[in-house]
């Protein structure tokens, strides 16, 4: 029987879903590479039914945190495989409309190209569009990145890349320092070895928002892959190299991520990093190296490794991750661990307690403590009234601790809460930045003006930003750049380190002030896996029946209020509408609340629980975590076994 008759079979037995079948054919129908070719027809020989539904069931989607996904299959064929790497990279990409290669990759580059040329041509700029490529550690990201910066200058744009893997936020950062159109990361941040992705960013260094994601979107969608073949062969006669003076430019910005350098010359704090096999180690060692904090890496994963061989995850939130990192700060009694992901926008950190013994810090604690003295930091510089104003500013989503609200509120700032992903965060520092350009006339050169002249005159025409950040560990200092920076987050958690240090107390004692001033606050979080065709159908029907038929109770806790953020009207503090999304807020009779959407980077549907309590004595504030956590403990399982329920049907 011939691949196209086996695939028709196939589908008459419902055994490939019919989406699948129309996008193989037209896969097939295209002029593939002889290995493409050939690994559909070896997939189709097995009757590997439930891999070509996982690769074809859709085409690659844009995300809140771009398009991201499978680069290996689950089942890999020879075609594929070839001669692998050094690495154990396989010869090519896995072929498929809904996984990150050769072709979609492709696509994903015209789209941007032709998206990005037809702006200009609104503005009336005439320029050749400009891009920036940076890509991670990963299987098949240096390959990406020059396939993607051959493709630009072929279709008459101009192209920068770096010599080697570099961090997310340095590219945010060159964006704007190159005056470039647009930016590209190859990486799939913290996601499981087999993952890449595509993150696109605008000129102003953040990653795209409407109407720009969903205009790229529709770009890509009109490649046909008729087209691609052309690009397949990498030309980079073109393409410009940066060199060091990119890497000093970015670390002069990242270093400014430490408000008062002589924070470290009180109390000398003793840092073990590890960057976890990925970019982290190129720029954050070299900062807290310079900014004077005595430092120890992690020399079993400071070489990078797309297999990430060390870790079951290269993700820091995960506890195993950080496991080689405290097992040598305890033998080297260093005061802090620091850990930062692939493509190094998101940190981790593990402090010691007064016991001695390490403690492993949630993104909302990190956020809370960093929001606390960032704000009591610049009110003792004079950079901010005393008294707090509510021209002064941190953002973060509405999905990261409450407890940074109730800080705020201590300080007399105002929280403005935005939608998951940093690119939401960056659009709101882009409106503050246009209130001081348009004040100021077009001859102003806001990005050379230093810290205490934007703190005066975002303060006059909008609002001073502080800190923005999110609860998967993502944090960044100030508006050099538009993305989270777990370069300059290490450095600014090392200075907050150090002054503790220096006040004589432990980083878990100077939370528990926090508590005291503001009430207790604890979270949870419930990540629900659903991979594939099935997957997605599953995380479907679970927005799809909290739309319809919201919950009204978890057990003997009644839900008292209910927020659509796609059907219903939502402002911001600035008084801005938040745009439309499958957002889901539940507040329960007892005062906890949940939010509940589906992952922009991830096959899960995700869960955020937050619980509060107030505490009147430092004595009451042990029974007040417990009592908390047991009761928060019970709302989880409730929550989890009823999205269970309904992602089944």
């Amino acid at each position: 029987m011939t691949t196209s008759a086996s695939i028709q079979q196939a589908t008459h037995d419902g055994k490939l879903l019919p989406a699948a079948a129309d996008n193989i054919a037209t896969f097939l129908a295209a002029p593939l590479p002889a290995w493409a070719s050939a690994s559909i027809a070896e997939l189709v020989d097995r009757g590997e039914w439930s891999e070509l539904n996982d690769r074809f069931y859709r085409y690659l989607e844009f995300g809140t945190g771009g398009m991201r996904g499978r680069t290996i299959g689950v089942v890999t064929t020879a075609a594929e495989q070839g001669t692998p790497g050094p690495l154990g990279s396989p010869e090519h990409a896995a072929i498929g409309s809904n996984l990150l290669n050769d072709l979609t990759l492709l696509r994903a580059v015209i789209g941007l190209f032709r998206y990005t040329q037809k702006h200009l041509c609104t503005l009336g700029v005439k320029d050749a569009p400009r891009l920036v490529i940076a890509h991670d550690v990963r299987h098949f990201s240096r390959h990406f990145c020059e396939l993607a910066a051959s493709t630009w200058c072929r279709l008459g744009g101009a192209a920068w890349i770096f010599d080697g893997p570099r961090p997310t936020p340095q590219l945010s950062y060159s964006v704007r320092w190159l005056k470039a159109h647009a930016g590209v990361v190859i990486t799939a941040s913290h996601n499981p070895p087999h993952d890449n992705g595509f993150k696109a960013y605008f000129g102003d260094g953040a990653q795209v928002v409407p109407p720009h994601d969903q205009g790229i979107v529709n770009e890509v969608n009109a490649v046909p892959l008729a087209d691609l073949p052309a690009y397949l062969t990498t030309d980079l006669s073109r393409v410009v190299t940066l060199g060091r003076d990119a890497d000093d430019a970015y670390l002069d910005v990242a270093a400014t991520g430490a408000i008062d350098a002589a924070v470290f010359r009180k109390a000398k704090v003793k840092v073990t990093f590890t960057n976890i096999h990925g970019t982290g180690a190129v720029h954050t060692l070299p900062l807290l190296l310079h900014a004077g904090a005595d430092v120890h890496a992690v020399n079993a994963q400071l070489d990078f490794d797309a297999r990430f061989p060390t870790v079951k995850s290269p993700n820091p939130e995960n506890r195993e991750a950080l496991a080689l990192a405290v097992a040598q700060a305890e033998k080297q009694g260093t005061d802090l661990v620091l850990a930062t992901d692939p493509d190094a926008d998101r940190m981790a950190a593990a402090v010691r307690g007064r016991d001695g013994r390490f403690e492993l810090l949630t993104g909302n604690q990190v956020g809370a403590l960093l929001t606390d003295y960032r704000l009591a930091k610049y009110k003792e510089l004079g950079l901010i009234p005393a008294g707090g104003s509510d021209r002064v500013c941190v953002i973060k989503t509405f999905v990261t601790t409450q407890l940074q609200d109730a800080i705020a509120r201590v300080h007399g700032v105002k929280v403005i809460n935005t939608l998951t992903g940093f690119k939401w965060i960056a659009a709101k520092m882009r409106g503050y930045e246009d209130k001081v350009r348009a004040a100021m006339g077009p001859g102003y050169d806001y990005d050379a003006a230093p810290l205490a002249e934007k703190a005066r005159l975002q303060q006059q025409h909008g609002s001073f930003y502080v800190l923005g950040n999110e609860e998967s560990y993502g944090y960044l200092p100030n508006d050099a750049l538009r993305d989270k920076d777990g370069n300059s987050a290490c450095l600014m958690f090392a200075e907050l380190c150090a002054a503790v240090k220096a006040r004589g107390l432990t980083v878990p004692e100077y939370l528990d002030e926090i508590y005291l001033k503001c009430g207790y606050y604890l979270e949870g979080v419930i990540n629900l896996y659903y991979e594939g065709a099935s997957g997605n159908a599953k995380i479907r029907r679970i927005l799809d029946t909290y739309r319809a038929t919201p919950p009204t109770a978890f057990g003997d806790v009644a839900v008292t209020k209910f927020e659509d953020f796609g059907r219903q009207d939502i402002r911001d503090a600035d008084g801005e509408l938040i745009p439309k999304q499958d957002l889901y807020f539940v507040t329960l009779g007892n005062g906890y609340t949940f939010a509940a959407r589906g992952s922009g980077t991830e096959p899960k549907m995700k869960f955020y629980v937050f619980a509060s309590a107030k505490v009147s004595a430092a004595a009451e504030l042990p029974a007040v975590k417990a009592q908390t956590r047991a009761t928060l403990d019970v709302i989880v399982q409730r929550i989890e076994a009823d999205a269970r329920r309904r992602a089944e049907g």
